[in-house]
């Protein structure tokens, strides 16, 4: 005497949850050259990234002394997108500026 859909007596109904799967994320990388102002890594970082200028300074020093630096953190889409934008307005500012994306 089950409802529609029920299993007999005794038996444990359960339901599937549908698993969502998140996106893969990837870093977005800044690199050290010998042309680019620190100034303009700082630009970069608020306006592309939307960093806090003492954020921009810190992650801008970090890619000084390291060599390399993450800019963030971000779909790929997203992070191919930024990566693109950030070679674009070196390009047009006359600077070597690389930028990489790699899975985090």
């Amino acid at each position: 005497m089950g409802g529609a859909g029920r299993e007999s007596e005794g038996s444990v109904v359960t339901e599937k949850k549908q698993q969502t799967k998140h996106p893969s994320m990837y870093k977005v990388l800044l690199h050290n050259d010998d042309y680019t102002t620190m100034d303009f890594v700082v630009m970069v970082l608020e306006k592309i990234f939307h960093k806090s200028g003492e954020e921009a300074t810190r992650i801008m020093l970090n890619v000084h002394e390291q060599g390399v630096g993450v800019a963030g953190v971000y779909s790929r889409d997203v992070a191919e997108t930024k990566a693109i934008l950030v070679h674009d307005l070196a390009r047009k500012n006359e600077y070597p500026l690389k930028c990489s994306v790699e899975k985090a």
